[in-house]
């Protein structure tokens, strides 16, 4: 398929017929239906092939609708900035971020997908930050857990009243602090209202903590899988709420749900004297999860029990198979 016939935003979606069995990789969830209107990334604007750091920082630097292919390695030295109204989407089998990874900050309407970021060293792989309309999608994030807890940073941080984002279809794995929604409990003011996040089919594998942990916002977790999360999967604190349906917890995963204020045992890689002390979350559950040998620690039920959007859920026998198939690399094309 030319590239000239990518630029549409209906054919970001992967023709229907080559997704594989039990797969919808479409747009859903705040990403897609909220008040502003629905994540379109660089539709409208040109499509451009980059195969350069130079190429690839310019082509995503401005604020115009633009449609960037990112094909090959990329060696970041510093962090990428992307500017609104941008679709950056890794080529062919997906492109490589390597060292440095990805911001968005003060801006709205980006899509990010098919990207392959591993071992980022000077902060997050990707950090969401006061930007409204982001979709994640189809990713691949990576790092060790042989250095411990504090050697590399988050893999998708959503932060500072970041609004209406979908984080969908993602292959999280090897890594120690995965997805940490509002970044610090001194900034009630800031994020509460906000940080409206859907996380849905995203595959956690061998992760320590945060898929995801969030603060002061509404996360709805849909059918994702967690296989050999070390600690603690969902982890909801300081007054937020999630609602958690139609997940499935695999392997060695000890714990699937807490709201409690301690975050993980005294036995876990945070490396707080205090087992980094919160207020309690709230969680509300939804369609039957699949708990496997994990616990779940619910000390306050909220009343986020419903989602303003239409939503498909996989049936529960079913997540395993379908998140394994769609989830990654090389799925869109």
């Amino acid at each position: 398929m030319k590239l000239s016939l990518l630029a549409s935003y209906s054919s970001l979606a992967t023709i229907a017929s080559a997704n594989p069995a039990g797969c919808d990789f479409s747009l859903v969830g705040f990403g897609k239906d909220n008040p502003i209107g629905p994540t379109t990334g660089g539709k409208g604007g040109p499509t451009v092939t980059v195969d350069t750091v130079d190429a690839l920082k310019s082509a995503v630097a401005d604020d115009t609708p633009r449609i960037v292919y990112a094909k090959g390695t990329f060696n970041l030295t510093g962090r990428l900035s992307i500017g609104s109204n941008k679709s950056l989407i890794g080529a062919g089998k997906g492109a490589n971020i390597l060292q440095s990874g990805i911001t968005v900050k003060d801006k709205t309407n980006v899509i990010i997908r098919n990207l392959a970021i591993r071992k980022i060293l000077d902060n997050d792989g990707i950090t969401i930050q006061n930007t409204t309309r982001v979709w994640v999608d189809h990713n691949e994030f990576s790092s060790d857990l042989s250095n411990g807890p504090d050697f590399y940073d988050g893999q998708c941080d959503i932060v500072r009243a970041s609004d209406w984002i979908t984080v969908s279809w993602n292959y999280f794995h090897d890594h120690w602090k995965s997805s940490l929604v509002g970044n610090s409990d001194a900034l009630r003011d800031v994020d509460t209202g906000h940080l409206h996040i859907t996380y849905h089919h995203n595959y956690w594998r061998n992760e320590g903590t945060r898929g995801p942990a969030g603060r002061f916002g509404h996360q709805h977790i849909f059918n994702n899988l967690y296989e050999d999360f070390l600690y603690q999967a969902i982890h909801s604190r300081s007054d937020n709420q999630v609602l958690v349906e139609g997940n499935v917890f695999r392997g060695k995963t000890r714990e699937a749900l807490s709201t409690y204020g301690l975050v993980i045992p005294e036995d876990s890689p945070n490396t707080s004297p205090d087992g980094d002390f919160e207020i309690d979350g709230f969680a509300n559950l939804g369609a039957k999860n699949d708990w496997g040998s994990a616990r779940i620690n619910i000390t306050q039920v909220g009343n986020f029990t419903r989602v303003p959007y239409k939503y498909k859920l996989t049936p529960l026998k079913k997540v395993e198979d379908v998140v394994k198939a769609g989830a990654g690399l090389n799925r869109i094309w």
